[in-house]
C-alpha cells in the first residue's frame, strides 16, 4: 500500500506524531511520502526522518503577544493559491491518504475520490465530549478544514467514545529530577511578556525554548533556540512544564509524569477545550494569561500526576496495513484497555458559561 501523509506544520505536535508514525508505517510494510504545510520550510527542523519530504503554503493562522491575530490570519489566507495547490497535487499513485489535520492532502484525496483517514486531535472534538463552544465558523472550521472518510481523533480520555489515545511515545529513562528547573514553552506569547512573569521567582530556575531565543543564560533563566534533542533532555529532568495548551507537549509531560501549568492560545478554541480536559481530568492547573499569581499557586501547591499510554503509532500502523476501516470503536477499546489514565467521573455534568458538551454534527 502506497500512503500520502500529509502533516500540520503550524505546531511541533502534529510533526511530533509523525516522528512516531513514521517507523511504525514502515514496519508495517507500508510505502509513505510526507507533505508538510502550515510552516515555510527554512522554518522545520529535526525532518531527517521524513526522507525527502514535500512542502506546500497550504492554510495557517498569525499569532501576536499570545493571541491569534485575526486581520494578518486573514491577509495570509489566500484562497486561491490554496485551490490551485490542492488541484496541483497529483494524488493518483496512492492507495490511500492519511492526513494530520493538513488541508492540503484531505482535499486532493477528497476530490480525486481516494480513501482519506484522519489521524489527529483535532478529529476529537467531532465527537460530543467537553470542549469549548467557540462559535459556528469555528465549529465549521474543525469539520471541513481537513476532511476524512475515517476519522481516529487522539484525546487524553476517551469520554466514552471512539477516541484513541494519544501518539506521544516517550522512552522513560531513569533521570535525577531538578526540583528547582522547570521548561518554558510558549512559542506565541513574546519573550518580554514571559520574563515578566518568571523574574518574580528567581528561586527556580526556567530553560526558556522559544523562537525568538538564541542560546544564553541570564541568571536563572537559560533561553534556548528550538531543537528536539536539547527539548527532550531539558524536558527529562525537569520537575514541570509551562506551555501553552497544546496537545503533543502536554501528553509527553503527562507520561513523564511532569506538573503541568498551561495558557491556551488566546482566540483558539481547541487549546480552550484542552484546558478545559486537563482541568476535568485534574491533569494540569491552567490560567487564561501569563498570571504570576497562578504561577506561584502551581510552583508551590500542585502536584503532578502521571499517565501511560500504548503504543499508539503502531497499532494505528497495523491498523492501516490490514485495510479494514470499518471498525474505529475496537481499536479504541483495545487501546484504552492497555491504557493507565484517570477516571472520567461525572466531567462536570453541568457546565455552564463557555464552556458546554457540543452535540454531534
Amino acid at each position: 500500500m502506497k500512503i500520502l501523509y500529509g502533516v500540520q506544520a503550524t505546531g511541533n505536535g502534529h510533526i511530533t506524531r509523525a516522528r512516531a508514525m513514521a517507523p511504525a508505517l514502515k514496519e508495517a510494510d507500508l510505502e509513505v511520502d510526507f507533505l508538510f504545510s502550515g510552516r515555510s520550510r527554512d522554518k522545520l527542523f529535526d525532518m531527517e526522518p521524513f526522507g525527502d519530504f514535500r512542502s506546500r503554503d497550504g492554510l495557517t493562522f498569525c499569532t501576536r503577544e499570545g493571541k491569534i491575530a485575526l486581520l494578518p490570519t486573514i491577509r495570509k489566507i489566500k484562497p486561491a493559491r490554496f485551490i490551485r495547490e490542492v488541484r496541483e497535487l497529483d494524488v493518483s499513485e496512492y492507495d490511500l491518504i492519511l492526513t494530520d489535520f493538513e488541508p492540503v492532502t484531505a482535499w486532493a484525496g477528497k476530490l480525486a475520490g481516494k480513501q482519506v483517514v484522519g489521524l489527529g486531535h483535532q478529529y476529537a472534538f467531532l465527537h460530543p465530549i467537553p470542549q469549548h463552544r467557540g462559535n459556528p465558523l469555528g465549529r465549521l472550521v474543525t469539520r471541513f478544514f481537513a476532511p476524512a472518510d475515517v476519522r481516529l481523533g487522539l484525546h487524553w480520555h476517551h469520554f466514552d467514545r471512539a477516541i484513541l489515545p494519544p501518539i506521544a511515545p516517550v522512552e522513560i529513562i531513569p533521570t535525577k529530577i531538578e526540583e528547582d528547573l522547570y521548561l518554558v514553552y510558549l512559542p506565541f506569547e513574546s519573550l518580554r511578556a514571559i520574563e515578566e512573569m518568571l523574574k518574580y521567582f528567581p528561586q527556580y530556575r526556567f530553560a526558556i525554548f522559544h523562537p525568538e531565543a538564541s542560546d544564553r543564560d541570564d541568571d536563572n533563566l537559560m533561553y534556548r533556540a528550538p531543537s528536539r534533542d536539547g527539548f527532550q533532555e531539558v524536558l527529562a529532568k525537569a520537575a514541570g512544564v509551562i506551555g501553552n495548551a497544546g496537545f503533543g507537549l502536554a501528553s509527553e509531560a503527562l507520561q513523564w509524569g511532569k506538573k503541568l501549568l498551561v495558557k491556551p492560545l488566546a482566540g483558539q478554541p481547541e487549546q480552550y477545550s484542552n484546558a478545559l480536559a486537563l482541568e476535568l481530568l485534574e491533569l494540569a492547573q491552567a490560567m487564561e494569561h501569563l498570571d504570576r499569581i497562578a504561577l506561584r499557586h502551581w510552583l508551590e501547591y500542585w502536584r503532578a500526576r502521571q499517565v501511560r499510554y500504548p503504543d499508539v503509532a503502531n497499532a494505528v500502523a497495523q491498523w492501516i496495513a490490514k485495510g479494514d476501516f470499518s471498525d474505529t470503536q475496537q481499536l479504541a477499546t483495545k487501546l484504552w484497555q492497555q491504557s493507565s489514565c484517570p477516571d472520567s467521573g461525572q466531567f462536570a455534568e453541568n457546565l455552564l458559561g463557555e464552556w458546554l458538551y457540543l452535540p454531534d454534527f
